[in-house]
C-alpha cells in the first residue's frame, strides 16, 4: 500500500476509533451520575486508549520469552548471586525474588527492591576481577554497545570489547546468559546489530555453548525454542539468540557433559 493512502486510512480509523470513544465517554458518564457518583469523572481528565481492542494480548516477542528463558536457567542451576548488565529491569527485579541480584548500568537506575543492589558499570571496563563472577547475564545489551544510542562513544569493535570483558569476568564453572538478535549479519545504525550465531560463539573462545534457544521471527515457527538448531538462524532476519555459556571447570574436576550439551545432575 501506497505511504499516503496507509496514512489516510490510519487517520480515518482513529477518527472512528475517537469518535466511538467519546460516545461511550457520555454513556458510562451518564450511567455513572445515575448510580450516585463515586469518582469525579471530567472529560479534561480524558486519557484516551484506541488501540488496546484486539483478539489476542499483544507482546514484545523478544522480551517476553528471552527472560523467561534466562528466569529458568537460573531457576536451574541456582547460583548463591546474580549480577546483571543492563538487561531489562523487570528481569532483575522479578529474579531478586529468588536470588540475591546486583543489576549494573551504563545509566544507573534507582531501583528500591530487598534482595537486589543497583549501581553504575560501563560494560566495556566491569568493576570485576579475572574470572570472579559465578552467575552473569547481559541480555538484549551488546548489540547496542558503540553505536551512541544511549549516550556511549562511537566505537565500531565497541561490542567485541563488552563481550571481552563479559567472557574475562566468568568464574571458572561460572555462567552466562548472552541475549541477542540474531540472523543476518547487519548493522541497522543507530539501534542495534544483528549477529550468526556463529559471531556469538566465535566472540566467547573460552566459554562452551551449554544451551541455546531461539526466539524466532514468526509466530508461526514458535515461540521459545529450546536447544535450537543453529543452522535455523541462518533462515532469520531479526530472531532473539539466547546462549547459556559456561567457562568450563578446572580439567581434574571436569564433568563429563551429554550429547545435549548438559552436564548430568
Amino acid at each position: 500500500m501506497l505511504p499516503a493512502i496507509e496514512s489516510l486510512r490510519r487517520a480515518l480509523a482513529d477518527r472512528r476509533r475517537f469518535r466511538r470513544f467519546a460516545k461511550e465517554f457520555k454513556h458510562f458518564q451518564d450511567s455513572a451520575t445515575a448510580m450516585g457518583t463515586r469518582f469525579e469523572m471530567e472529560w479534561a481528565d480524558r486519557r484516551p486508549r484506541l488501540n488496546d481492542r484486539t483478539s489476542n494480548t499483544t507482546f514484545d516477542r523478544h522480551y517476553i520469552f528471552h527472560t523467561a528463558w534466562a528466569a529458568r536457567m537460573l531457576a536451574r542451576y541456582r547460583p548463591g548471586k546474580h549480577i546483571d548488565i543492563g538487561s531489562t529491569l523487570y528481569f532483575a527485579g522479578i529474579v531478586s525474588a529468588f536470588v540475591r541480584t546486583d543489576f549494573y548500568d551504563f545509566r544507573p537506575a534507582n531501583l528500591n527492591l530487598s534482595n537486589l543492589q543497583s549501581g553504575h558499570a560501563d560494560l566495556v571496563r566491569l568493576p570485576f576481577g579475572d574470572r570472579e563472577v559465578e552467575s552473569l547475564s547481559c541480555m538484549h545489551v551488546v548489540e547496542h554497545v558503540g553505536l551512541g544510542r544511549y549516550g556511549d562513544p562511537i566505537d565500531p569493535a565497541g561490542d567485541l570489547k563488552a563481550m571481552a570483558e563479559l567472557q574475562r569476568v566468568v568464574a571458572p564453572s561460572g555462567s552466562l546468559l548472552f541475549v541477542t538478535p540474531v540472523g543476518k549479519p547487519r548493522i541497522e545504525f543507530n539501534a542495534h546489530r544483528i549477529y550468526s550465531y556463529e559471531q556469538v560463539r566465535d566472540a566467547f573462545p573460552e566459554l562452551e555453548v551449554v544451551q541455546f534457544s531461539l526466539i524466532p521471527d514468526t509466530d508461526a515457527d514458535g515461540g521459545l525454542l529450546e536447544d535450537a538448531s543453529p543452522d535455523f538462524v541462518r533462515r532469520q532476519r531479526y530472531a532473539c539468540g539466547c546462549f547459556w555459556l559456561r567457562r568450563p571447570e578446572p580439567t581434574a574436576g571436569r564433568r563429563p557433559r551429554s550429547a545435549s550439551g548438559f552436564s548430568p545432575d
